[in-house]
């Protein structure tokens, strides 16, 4: 018997293992610059590692969720978002028996074009770039992994396959790219709802923890949100009165809050599979509205959560103080580029004649990290 499993043998595992609905390795669309295959590494696998060893992925350590990187050592960022995500998408795919690596590849690249500051640098970036294309983080993530990152010699961009590329389009694709985009049907693939479902659990439960942990929220505020008291009591159940510290139980009670969305996802979305009659990728892509998806009461019980989160914890004065720096850092520092150009580095400069000037200076500030943002904007403007 031979120790070795080669990427063909990956391909037929898959084959037998995966659901008919799920993408299979060996049936990809392909590349936009073809590329020999890898003798023990699927297709998806590839995407994966491309993803993970850009540049653009790395910065996600210093890139805000909701607090600046600078707060507290424990407070999630870009990137712990991102590799919370990228667990609970595999969980789900494994459930459905979909394709677990095409799962992972999109949920670790979905982030990959956000702003520093999150959706604060992305809000002013958007109203300044409104009358040369606009800007929104999908768009500069699929704008990244095809054009910005440089890592080979054949080719600008990573190379993703063209379903890593679909999985990116989470609101599709109306706007123009320096490359084809993606073939694209009425729904995406299921591996990439998957990873978008994954995302909003992900970042409910952790910005939630986070909320907690910063003393911005409080048990007692939570009293009345139906996901967290039946969470809680399910936890508090199980351990008893004295059982575990506070920190232990609120702990638990976020476990208990992935473990319920997870399940109720991968039931949900098995029962609508069933009820659809869907038998391929292409047919889930032809639906007329997404198969993954949450139970009625759960996403109900989930809109609520994600509400009592804006009113209280993305709204709370002390974020809405971060916020406001971070759209003048942002906003300054586009304006101070846009105005003095000797400013940018030279690879930046030299793309104003072929991409424009305003979307190269877009492109070098939704780059940056939170602190490499700070600090330009103390070197050219001062503090903020």
């Amino acid at each position: 018997m031979s120790w070795l499993r080669n990427r063909q043998a990956f391909e037929k595992e898959e084959a037998q293992r995966l659901a008919p609905v799920a993408v299979k390795s060996a049936e990809s669309r392909g590349r936009l610059v073809a590329e020999p295959e890898h003798p023990y590494r699927t297709a998806f696998q590839r995407d994966r590692d491309r993803i993970v060893h850009s540049r653009a992925f790395r910065r996600l350590e210093y890139k805000t969720q909701v607090f600046v990187y600078h707060e507290d050592d424990h407070y999630r960022n870009r990137l712990t978002h991102t590799l919370e995500g990228a667990q609970i998408a595999r969980t789900i795919a494994r459930a459905l028996r979909l394709n677990e690596e095409l799962a992972e590849a999109v949920a670790l690249v979905h982030d990959v074009g956000h702003t520093p500051f999150g959706h604060a640098g992305e809000r002013v970036l958007a109203e300044l770039m409104r009358d040369d294309g606009g800007f929104d983080h999908n768009r500069q993530t699929l704008r990244t992994v095809d054009w910005l990152e440089e890592r080979y010699p054949g080719f600008r961009g990573l190379n993703l396959t063209q379903e890593t590329r679909e999985g990116i389009l989470k609101h599709g694709a109306p706007w123009s790219h320096p490359v084809s985009l993606p073939p694209l049907g009425a729904q995406r693939c299921l591996e990439g709802q998957a990873a978008d479902v994954a995302d909003e659990i992900a970042y409910t439960n952790h910005d939630l923890d986070d909320g907690l942990r910063s003393k911005l929220l409080t048990l007692d505020m939570l009293d009345d949100v139906r996901l967290w008291g039946e969470a809680r009591r399910h936890v508090d159940a199980r351990l008893g009165l004295g059982g575990a510290s506070e920190s232990v139980r609120r702990s638990q009670t976020i476990i208990a809050l992935i473990n319920g969305l997870v399940t109720d996802v991968v039931e949900t979305t098995a029962a609508r599979l069933a009820g659809a009659g869907a038998e391929s990728v292409d047919a889930v892509r032809a639906h007329s509205e997404t198969l993954l998806a949450f139970s009625d009461p759960v996403e109900r019980d989930k809109l609520e959560l994600k509400r009592f989160l804006l009113e209280n914890l993305y709204q709370h004065p002390q974020v809405l103080h971060m916020t406001r720096r971070a759209e003048v850092v942002v906003g300054d520092l586009y304006r101070v580029f846009r105005g003095h150009a000797g400013l940018l580095p030279e690879t930046v400069r030299q793309r104003f004649a072929d991409e424009g000037e305003a979307r190269a200076v877009a492109d070098y500030v939704a780059g940056m990290t939170d602190r490499f943002a700070t600090a330009e904007h103390e070197k050219h403007v001062g503090a903020a």
